[in-house]
């Protein structure tokens, strides 16, 4: 495989696992939406950023073999699991008790404090360890690891990877944000209250399997 070949062969694979990775409407996803809906298209994309700089740490753990790390966030995946399940239930008192009536302008898109919805983007996804094995059976399915693939064509891949993810998280983004004039007082009312609801179950689901996991280990 020349060098072209190889490039054109990470960059293609690199993007589709980035969008994959992204695709699946977790909890990072609705607070994606909740957040360009509430206050602006930049501070959901944000949040999206946050939640692909996560999927890139965990693609990096995955291809460049760092056991010791992995071997840490298994040993104590049903300890994060609680912590992360514990900010969900906060989140979703939050949107549940949250009053929309102060957000029927629309919002001026300055993004917030970018590092702060970065931030949570990160540790939503950074909460959910078992993308490792979405992560790897992507590497698998589309050939990732490959021997004869040198060094700099993996970090082109892995940046593939990363671009992916933003991309999708753009589209996402830009779709809400022009669809967000449908809404009105009653149908943020409705939305805050049933990503609430959501997010509290993926809470509820993640404490119950980690005080399982706990209980049987």
């Amino acid at each position: 495989m020349d060098f072209i070949e190889s490039l054109f062969y990470m960059i293609w694979r690199g993007i589709a696992i980035g969008v994959l990775i992204s695709a699946p409407m977790g909890p990072v996803g609705i607070l994606c939406i909740q957040r360009t809906l509430d206050k602006g298209r930049r501070t959901g994309f944000y949040t999206g950023v946050g939640a692909s700089i996560s999927d890139l740490f965990y693609c990096l753990l995955t291809g460049f073999g760092l056991s010791f790390i992995e071997e840490f966030i298994e040993r104590n995946q049903n300890v994060i699991q609680l912590l992360g399940s514990a900010v969900l239930i906060g989140f979703s008192v939050y949107l549940f008790k949250k009053n929309p009536a102060t957000k029927l302008k629309k919002p001026v898109d300055e993004g917030g404090d970018p590092k702060k919805n970065i931030l949570t983007g990160f540790l939503f996804t950074f909460s959910n360890p078992l993308i490792l094995f979405l992560i790897i059976g992507l590497f698998a399915r589309f050939n990732f690891l490959v021997p004869e693939i040198r060094f700099y064509h993996y970090i082109i891949g892995f940046v593939s990877i990363m671009a992916g993810a933003i991309g999708w998280w753009w589209l996402v983004t830009f779709f809400i944000d022009k669809v967000r004039s449908h809404f009105n007082l009653r149908s943020m009312y409705l939305i805050n209250r049933v990503i609430g609801v959501i997010i509290l179950l993926f809470a509820i689901v993640g404490i119950a399997t980690g005080i399982s996991n706990l209980i049987s280990s």
